[in-house]
């Protein structure tokens, strides 16, 4: 092997930055955390374009594709970008107008039916003889409707006398919605320019890389694109099977709230992990005001429909959306909570059908490779048996 003088230039000049970043370590991760905090509403951005980017396409393939007038190639962008922004909003809404009334409703009547409630659980402590008279004494001495309303008091004004918390509050809610409406505005931006944006990245990364090494990026990038927004779609399609079988299961057991707490267990599908949960525990404490029984019902009935959901529909609603088998999609879930927690969860299956795509790709191109060389070398020796 020959070495020239520009192969140990370049090894010299990468083992000095190599050790000038262990270093000087710190104050480059510092700098670095300095910058990935100034970025964070672009970020933010980026994040926020990427579903809505997902509905606007599918708009835009449907608004009217074939037409080549002026007024509708002009206007397809931002109407469809308007149209994703609006469908969120509704879908969000509708959600919201379902739920919080009940939920406001089912608040009121449990503080109106508390002092009723404690007078029937004191009379039924009475009948066990370990508890002393005097614990029953003092249980039925409270005014429990006072005892609500003071609690109620110190919900709604308690609260204001704290200056310190609440202005720290106030800081941290303006700095989570500046920085929200700033990444709102900039995914705006790149969504109306997303393909002017495309091409000036083109360029740019096409005349700085070489071609070997930029073709490859890309195919990397445009596997990776595919898989996570297949794994969006897929997870949405997926949301939408569970509340409809939350839902169809409710009005087949003739509980109360069937359409309602569907919606919420379908939107709350969507939260890894504690989604699931926070649906269940609020469609209990529904039903639970109407009745304990029912509540008990709703909830074995959850739980099983859960354990269909994470062991059958999901795997493969998600993972045949993805190309991915349904053991890899239980594999990538249980290993990216183990190491990342929620983001790995939410992370996991894309990047674990990013990664099983470009195998299986490489594999392929590899197989059909050796075939062809293979049968390059089969045809010389059937034209020297032939010509023998």
């Amino acid at each position: 092997m020959k070495i020239d003088w520009k192969t140990c230039l370049r090894v010299g000049i990468s083992i000095f930055l190599l050790y000038l970043g262990i270093h000087y370590w710190p104050g480059i991760s510092g700098t670095l955390g300095t910058a990935v905090s100034a970025a964070s509403p672009l970020i933010a951005g980026i994040i926020m374009a990427y579903p809505v980017n997902i509905l606007m396409s599918f708009y835009e393939r449907h608004y009217f594709p074939k037409s080549t007038k002026k007024a509708v190639t002009k206007s397809r962008r931002a109407v469809c970008l308007i149209g994703a922004i609006i469908t969120l909003l509704a879908v969000m809404a509708l959600i919201i107008g379902l739920v919080a009334p009940q939920l406001v409703a089912c608040i009121k009547m449990v503080i109106d039916y508390v002092p009723g409630a404690m007078k029937v659980v004191i009379a039924k402590l009475e009948q066990f003889s370990f508890i002393s008279d005097e614990v029953i004494n003092a249980l039925k001495s409270i005014d429990w409707k006072s005892k609500i309303g003071d609690i109620a008091e110190t919900l709604t004004s308690g609260l204001g006398s704290v200056m310190d918390v609440a202005v720290t509050a106030v800081s941290s809610v303006f700095s989570v919605l500046s920085t929200a409406v700033i990444g709102f505005i900039f995914a705006l931006y790149a969504l109306l320019s997303k393909d002017k944006i495309s091409s000036q990245l083109k360029r740019l990364f096409s005349s700085f890389v070489p071609e070997k090494i930029y073709s490859k990026v890309t195919y990397v990038l445009s596997v990776t694109n595919d898989c996570f927004r297949r794994f969006i779609v897929g997870q949405c399609t997926e949301a939408v099977i569970l509340g409809s079988l939350c839902a169809v299961g409710m009005l087949i057991l003739r509980l109360p709230y069937a359409a309602m707490i569907g919606a919420l267990v379908a939107f709350t599908a969507l939260i890894p992990i504690v989604g699931a949960f926070i649906g269940a525990g609020v469609g209990a404490f529904l039903i639970l005001t109407q009745s304990p029984v029912k509540a008990l019902i709703f909830l074995v009935f959850i739980v099983v429909l859960q354990q269909v959901e994470g062991n059958l529909i999901y795997p493969r609603v998600v993972g045949s959306s993805m190309g991915l088998p349904g053991i890899w999609v239980l594999a990538a879930i249980t290993v990216g909570g183990g190491v990342m927690g929620i983001t790995g969860i939410l992370i996991s299956v894309p990047v674990a059908a990013t990664i099983y795509k470009l195998i299986r790709n490489y594999l392929n191109a590899k197989e059909a490779a050796a075939a062809e060389e293979a049968a390059a070398e089969e045809i010389p020796a059937e034209t020297e048996c032939t010509n023998e």
